[in-house]
């Protein structure tokens, strides 16, 4: 695992931790070629039962490296090649986004600090956002003419509505953790001296969770963005048969009886 990435497993917790804070953790290639591995290794381990992506340094990440991206674009530019710059969007920021979203296991992001471009659309992608009241989000892709990726047309409107969405992608600006809670982007909001330890609080109540059921709600919410109500239906009967299946739910029922706090085995 290249040093672009730390990853360490606890318990059922993967905590993966962005860390070129010398460059506000922007995307180069290394970092994202080693953050879509980690992401879509930890998916596919039944030994995780939860993730946390957070970083280092007074940034969650700014997004892409421009340094590099300018220089990738003059040896492009000769050629034409300005296309298979932006390939990256296929082969780096799409799969990291899935990987993030659609894993079967619920993933927290810590965000310490300022979250932009395709910083912003992975946290959007997680499934809760502990951020730290010195944290910022701003789109930024408009203003180096650009357009929304890292799933940022898809989630941001089902966080905050399709009118909000569209006023930041359009008038890029940083919003601020207070604004960003109100707003339904940020799940809570601590003080940034205790965004570490909040958000691995937050990562190990899910770690320590029914694994299954999470997973279900997941794909339940994921569904029903693009169905209607009868289908959406069958998707929840679907989902509950295979959840009233589960060691879980057997487990908790059993503990709701006997009036004990349930131990859940993620599966």
């Amino acid at each position: 695992m290249a040093d672009t990435v730390l990853y360490e497993l606890t318990d059922g917790l993967a905590t993966i931790t962005l860390n070129r804070p010398d460059a506000m953790n922007a995307l180069n290639i290394e970092l994202k070629e080693a953050l879509r591995d980690i992401l879509q290794q930890v998916a596919a381990d039944p030994a995780v039962r939860a993730v946390l992506l957070t970083a280092t340094g007074r940034a969650f990440c700014v997004g892409q490296d421009l340094k590099e991206h300018i220089a990738l674009l003059a040896e492009a530019a000769g050629g034409g090649g300005g296309g298979e710059v932006m390939s990256t969007v296929r082969e780096h920021y799409n799969p990291i986004t899935r990987a993030i979203a659609e894993m079967p296991k619920p993933v927290v992001a810590g965000v310490n600090g300022v979250a932009a471009g395709a910083g912003a659309g992975f946290a959007f992608a997680a499934d809760y956002r502990v951020v730290a009241d010195t944290a910022s989000f701003n789109t930024s892709f408009a203003g180096v003419a650009l357009t929304a990726d890292s799933g940022v047309s898809w989630t941001l409107p089902r966080l905050i509505g399709p009118s909000r969405a569209a006023d930041l992608l359009l008038f890029p600006r940083g919003v601020k953790a207070a604004e960003a809670l109100e707003l339904g982007i940020a799940n809570r909001v601590v003080p940034a001296a205790d965004l570490a330890a909040e958000a691995a609080a937050v990562a190990r109540q899910l770690a320590d969770g029914p694994t299954a059921a999470y997973a279900a709600i997941k794909e339940s919410l994921a569904f029903s963005a693009g169905h209607g109500l009868a289908e959406s239906l069958a998707k929840e009967e679907e989902l509950q048969v295979r959840a009233g299946a589960s060691e879980d739910h057997r487990i908790a029922v059993e503990a709701f009886v006997k009036k004990e706090r349930p131990t859940f085995l993620g599966r």
